[in-house]
């Protein structure tokens, strides 16, 4: 989870939160300091802990929770896995209160570049992937109509 008071953009939140990693120089160190960051998460409501909310694939249980009000995407997400809260929370915590059409095309390589989902076991990555899939297409899916870009 990610304090103080988030940047505007997405490129902006990115940037803080890569600057954040990078000065941990070892990539073990960062994915401790996301698994930390999940520990600090407040666990999601049993209300809305649904099947519907549920990531599909997964071994463990996911929930992605999107909402749509006031012309921004919102996200909630837990998991019984402190590696998928993890990365599922920056993504969500990046993604959170932004309008629709800065999130259709995002492709968050960070994570990669950053060596974050080298320590991943496969399908985890996998997993982490379709929340990204499923934030895009959440965003796609509420972006006012006519707006093809």
């Amino acid at each position: 989870m990610m304090n103080g008071s988030k940047p505007h953009s997405l490129l902006d939140r990115e940037r803080d939160l890569v600057g954040r990693l990078t000065a941990l120089r070892d990539p073990q160190a960062r994915f401790a300091w996301a698994v930390e960051q999940a520990r600090l998460r407040s666990p999601l409501p049993d209300a809305l802990r649904l099947e519907s909310h549920r990531v599909q694939g997964c071994l463990v249980r996911l929930w992605l929770v999107p909402e749509f009000r006031d012309g921004r995407c919102w996200f909630q997400t837990d998991s019984d896995a402190a590696t998928l809260r993890a990365f599922s929370g920056i993504l969500c915590d990046l993604a959170s209160g932004l309008p629709p059409e800065d999130l259709v095309d995002w492709r968050p390589e960070f994570l990669d570049r950053l060596g974050l989902l080298r320590q991943l076991a496969d399908n985890r990555r996998a997993t982490i992937g379709r929340v990204i899939d499923l934030i895009r297409g959440f965003a796609t899916a509420q972006r006012p109509a006519g707006d093809a870009s």
